[in-house]
C-alpha cells in the first residue's frame, strides 16, 4: 500500500470518526464519508470492500480511545477495588462521552465479523477488568462477576443516556448508581 493509499484509507476512517460523533450512527454510510473525504463513492470500497469493514476500522479507533481512557486511570499499585471503580467511571464516561462510537463498538455483527480483529481489540479491556475482579474477590468466578459488572455498567450507560434512570432515581450524576453497581458486584467497601 502506497504512502497515498494509507493516507486516503486513514482519512476516510478519520471522517467516519468525525461523521459518527456529529451526527450518530445512521449518518455513517459509504457514500457520506466519500463526499466528506472528498473522493469519488466508490473509493472506499477501494480500501473496505463492505460497509462492516469500513465501520470496523471505526469501531477500532473507539476501542484505542477507550484503552487510552483506561490507560490514564489509577494503576498499579492503587488498591484493586479503586482501580475497578476507576475503570468502570472511565467506561460510563467514554459511553456517555461518545455515545455514537459506544453503540457502533458493540454491534453484534461487528464483532461476530472478525474484520480487523475487533473482538481481539475488545477483550483486554474486559480481561483488564476480570483480572481485577479476581484481586477483590479471589473466592469468586472473576470472569463472571466481571460479566455480570459489565452488563450492569452497559445498562446504565444506556439508560442514563435515556434518561430513564434520572426519571427513576433522580439525580445529575451516575457516581451513587455506580457505587451501589461495585457493592453488588464487589461487595460493600471495607466489607460493610
Amino acid at each position: 500500500m502506497t504512502d497515498y493509499d494509507s493516507g486516503l484509507r486513514e482519512r476516510l476512517v478519520d471522517v467516519g470518526v468525525e461523521l459518527l460523533a456529529a451526527e450518530g450512527l445512521s449518518a455513517l454510510t459509504l457514500r457520506e464519508i466519500a463526499r466528506r473525504a472528498g473522493v469519488s463513492h466508490g473509493a472506499p470500497r477501494r480500501y473496505f470492500p463492505t460497509h462492516l469493514e469500513l465501520l470496523s476500522a471505526i469501531a477500532r479507533r473507539g476501542f484505542a480511545d477507550l484503552a487510552d481512557r483506561v490507560g490514564t486511570a489509577p494503576g498499579p499499585g492503587t488498591d484493586p477495588r479503586a482501580r475497578v471503580a476507576a475503570l468502570a467511571r472511565t467506561y460510563l464516561e467514554f459511553a456517555l462521552d461518545r455515545p455514537g462510537m459506544y453503540e457502533l463498538m458493540f454491534r453484534h455483527d461487528l464483532l461476530e465479523s472478525g474484520h480487523l480483529g475487533l473482538r481481539d481489540t475488545s477483550l483486554p479491556l474486559f480481561e483488564l477488568l476480570a483480572g481485577l475482579v479476581g484481586e477483590v474477590r479471589p473466592e469468586a468466578d472473576a470472569r463472571e462477576v466481571a460479566g455480570a459488572l459489565w452488563a450492569n455498567l452497559h445498562g446504565i450507560a444506556q439508560l442514563w443516556r435515556w434518561n430513564s434512570l434520572q426519571l427513576a432515581v433522580g439525580g445529575k450524576d451516575f457516581g451513587p448508581l455506580l457505587d451501589a453497581a461495585l457493592a453488588a458486584h464487589l461487595g460493600a467497601v471495607g466489607g460493610r
